[in-house]
């Protein structure tokens, strides 16, 4: 007794002596409380640490956890980090304030040093520059992508994927009554498509073996390490980065790898065209043989740089982004089927009349590949294809930074170093933009009475960004998936297993968390 005594007077006589200790004690009373009162909230700020606690909470749901924001406390918010890190941060899912961000008054609103931080992978690629470098590049990937040889490209290669590769991939696993994964198929097929597209070469990652690819994979493991670059504080991943450990670890050897890749295949290809070997069959080719009255002195200082970064900008834009839109598409596609039976109709009025009414068709050479053509009349499957990106864009989130003071049209107060967070997943979802059907599945919203493309819903699509930095390769994605789509719908049924737990993927590219798994049948016209 004389000792337990001894101590309970040591112990006492210690936090008399630090008083700290009940500080710290109080702290964390007061912010358990604080958690119990407001646990149930979309959006518990903390005090001290604000958001930062709620946002590593829904780390693992952050697109849909951006939705019951808004639903519960508004289409805007401004927030702070923890008090020791000075950063002040504007959620908004509001269309009003994403057009004056990025169309109106985008000049005050770039990328900023933040982001180039965190996606220093791609370099000075396109979607990491600002200002006279952007304006440099923007100019000539305009130039490219509207020339009528790339968009024969484009269209070329991508048919030409589907034709060999994954209309037999399909057909094989269709007779062997295989269950594949359609997020791994799609992943390949865009892959393949848009090395072809770049570096005229197809990789055959889409085979019947489903081998393995080490670029591939290199450029997976830095996406996920991209992500959580977005979750955590700066400190914290820069840590990690010196430290060489965790997902920092990962994008390291990541990077090591697709440098080696890109290395070859460019000096490749300079080789040849010094030889003068090859004809003009790729993006590489076109963006190698610009003059240099074409290109902007600062693009020509370092050319080998600029093909690099330009290159991987393109891959990450082109396989990435187009491989989840179609995963999601035939998942929503699926749950519809009169949405499946309407598109079947007007891909059978195509194949008619492409047959001129012989034998309605009945001789064709099938599987049934769709030409460019054929693509450009199809109203019904862009519109369903523009009804899933609305639901689930392929980059969901898009961020930004404020140079000066400015004030958003809802009337909310932006300061200049401010964080702009814009979440395209979550607007494509507020009742009070898309109306009390927001969450259905209608590819009719997009038609006008005329049986056209309607334009002014589809200004509200901002999957591809609008304003000066819309997505150039958005036709080269539309062209991609309308190809794979429309042959897989045509020559195949899709079957997708039930039970499965379908959920995004905590990711800066919305695939799917547990994947797709599917069985597919050929379909009996």
């Amino acid at each position: 007794m004389y000792f337990m005594n001894s101590i309970l007077v040591s112990f006492e006589y210690n936090l008399m002596k630090w008083p700290e200790f009940y500080l710290a004690i109080l702290c964390c009373f007061l912010s358990i409380r604080w958690y119990l009162k407001h646990k149930n909230q979309a959006l518990v700020r903390w005090p001290i640490l604000d958001v930062l606690p709620s946002l590593l909470q829904n780390a693992h749901r952050i697109h849909d956890w951006t939705v019951d924001i808004s639903n519960t406390i508004g289409g805007t918010i401004v927030a702070r980090g923890p008090i020791f890190r000075s950063l002040e941060m504007l959620y908004t899912c509001d269309p009003r304030n994403i057009e004056y961000i990025l169309r109106t008054n985008v000049s005050n609103f770039p990328k900023g040093s933040d982001y180039k931080e965190v996606f220093n992978i791609l370099g000075d690629g396109l979607f990491n520059s600002d200002s006279q470098l952007w304006h440099a590049q923007r100019k000539i990937a305009r130039m490219t992508f509207t020339s009528k040889k790339v968009r024969s490209i484009i269209a070329n290669m991508s048919q030409k994927v589907v034709k060999d590769s994954l209309l037999p991939l399909l057909a094989h696993v269709a007779k062997q009554s295989s269950i594949v994964d359609l997020e791994d198929v799609f992943l390949r097929y865009t892959f393949d498509a848009s090395f072809s597209i770049i570096f005229g070469r197809n990789p055959n990652y889409l085979s019947i073996s489903f081998p393995s690819n080490e670029f591939a994979k290199a450029l997976d493991d830095s996406t996920e390490a991209l992500f959580y670059r977005h979750v955590v504080p700066k400190s914290w991943w820069k840590l990690c980065r010196m430290l060489m450990i965790g997902n920092e670890k990962k994008m390291d050897r990541a990077w090591r790898t697709i440098d080696q890749h890109l290395t070859h295949y460019i000096s490749t290809k300079q080789e040849k065209m010094v030889q003068g070997t090859e004809e003009i069959s790729d993006l590489l080719q076109v963006y190698m043989s610009l003059k240099e009255g074409e290109k902007d002195e600062l693009l020509s200082k370092s050319s080998d740089k600029f093909l690099r970064d330009t290159t991987l900008t393109f891959l990450f834009a082109g396989r990435d982004t187009t491989g989840s839109a179609l995963t999601w598409f035939f998942w929503l596609v699926s749950k519809n089927p009169s949405v499946e039976a309407k598109i079947l109709e007007e891909l059978k009025l195509v194949f008619s009349k492409n047959m001129k009414g012989e034998n309605d068709g009945l001789g064709a050479k099938r599987p049934w590949v769709f030409d460019a053509d054929d693509l450009t009349g199809m109203v019904y499957l862009h519109a369903a294809l523009c009804e899933s990106l609305r639901l689930y864009p392929s980059v969901p989130i898009n961020r930004k930074n404020a140079l000066k003071d400015d004030v958003l049209p809802d009337g909310t107060v932006v300061k200049s170093g401010m964080l702009i967070i814009i979440s395209k997943y979550a607007m494509g979802r507020m009742e009070w933009v898309w109306g009390k059907d927001c969450l259905e599945f209608k590819p009719e919203r997009w038609i006008d009475e005329d049986g056209k493309l309607n334009h002014e819903t589809l200004s509200k699509l901002i999957a591809f960004s609008i304003g000066p930095r819309i997505c150039l390769g958005k036709d080269m994605a539309f062209v991609m998936m309308k190809s794979a789509a429309s042959a897989m719908l045509f020559n195949f049924h899709v079957e997708v297993l039930e039970g499965q737990n379908i959920q995004p993927k905590p990711s800066v590219v919305l695939q799917m968390k547990n994947g797709l798994m599917v069985r597919i049948k050929e379909r009996i016209l």
